[in-house]
């Protein structure tokens, strides 16, 4: 079995760096895109299993990406979180997407839902802490 693959696409490296190591933790291979024309190079390339996404990225918006994903066949599986600072913004997109998350985002929030949304997850019957 492979590895969940988790895409992030996030300008900020300090942040990119943090939700590797969460999306890490929650049992992900991990690729950074700190741009958006680096991010539609690596759609065409992966299929990944999770997009952790920003809207505000440099030569190509969260947006248009977003749009992207969703009219892209082979991505038709792939989870997308928007992780934005604008939640204005994120939640007109909410129904695209399958998550939105507004910054700052909690480590152990995100672990906890990214987890969830693992194509290996199963969830224990009974649990008090299911989604």
């Amino acid at each position: 079995m492979n590895q969940a693959l988790a895409l992030i696409i996030e300008d900020s490296d300090l942040l990119a760096e943090y939700f590797a190591q969460v999306l890490q933790a929650a049992g992900y291979k991990t690729i950074i895109a700190e741009d958006g024309r680096f991010a539609q190079q690596k759609l065409q390339e992966l299929i990944p299993d999770i997009v952790l996404l920003d809207l505000n990225l440099p030569f190509v918006s969260g947006e248009l990406l977003l749009a992207q994903i969703r009219n892209d066949a082979r991505l038709s599986k792939t989870r997308v979180l928007i992780a934005s600072a604008d939640g204005t913004h994120a939640r007109q997109l909410g129904d695209q997407a399958d998550l939105v998350l507004q910054k700052p985002i909690d480590y152990h929030q995100l672990r906890i839902l990214s987890t969830k949304l693992h194509p290996d997850y199963k969830p224990t019957t009974g649990s008090l802490h299911q989604a």
